[in-house]
């Protein structure tokens, strides 16, 4: 089986912020009602905390993001993810769920710098409301940035997040760069 590899192969960009390939990681889809107690009961005994609405628990490589009322995306390591998608498959066997590795699928980026300069740079290309109060660290927001979806969180106060699908990686990767060119600051954070 050929070695997996990001679609940026680890690239690494300034502007007024410092954006990177995160690297490979593992993400897997589970949707199902997660208002269900079984759901939730199968989901603890596998050992995963559900997130609470548009919240992240954990971080990137070891989490959970809560994406819509029906559905999470499980961080994991890229070479874990078969393995968990597994003993997933195997705690919800009973009820009505749907549990996909979408690692490969994905890209993954980071973000770096000022915190109010990373908010402007994702607010150049999102519709959403990046302001501290409305997107706090550990919460997730899925949006679009331009005309692509995109879902991101800060890390910290410092440093977003931002996983977009990987055949789009490229244009991502352009967009970014474009808006957090030098100069190019509007100072609105």
């Amino acid at each position: 089986m050929p070695e997996s590899v990001t679609p940026l192969d680890g690239a690494t960009c300034s502007g007024f912020v410092t954006i990177k390939d995160a690297g490979l990681a593992g993400m897997i889809l589970l949707r199902a009602d997660l208002g269900d107690t079984d759901v939730v009961s199968a989901l603890q005994g596998a050992g995963f905390d559900l997130p609470d609405p548009a919240e992240l628990v954990g971080e990137l490589g070891n989490g959970a993001l809560w994406m819509s009322p029906d559905e999470l995306m499980i961080l994991c390591a890229h070479d874990e993810a078969e393995a968990i998608v597994a003993t997933l498959a195997e705690a919800l066997s009973e009820l009505h769920v749907l549990v996909a590795n979408v690692s490969d699928a994905r890209a993954v980026f980071r973000l770096s710098g000022n915190g109010s300069a990373v908010r402007e740079v994702l607010a150049k290309l999102s519709p959403a409301d990046l302001r501290q109060a409305a997107l706090p660290p550990g919460r997730v927001r899925r949006t679009r940035l331009a005309q692509v979806p995109a879902a991101f969180w800060f890390a910290s106060d410092d440093e977003a997040v931002l996983i977009c699908f990987r055949s789009v990686a490229g244009y991502v990767l352009e967009l970014l760069l474009k808006v957090a060119t030098p100069g190019s600051e509007v100072g609105h954070f």
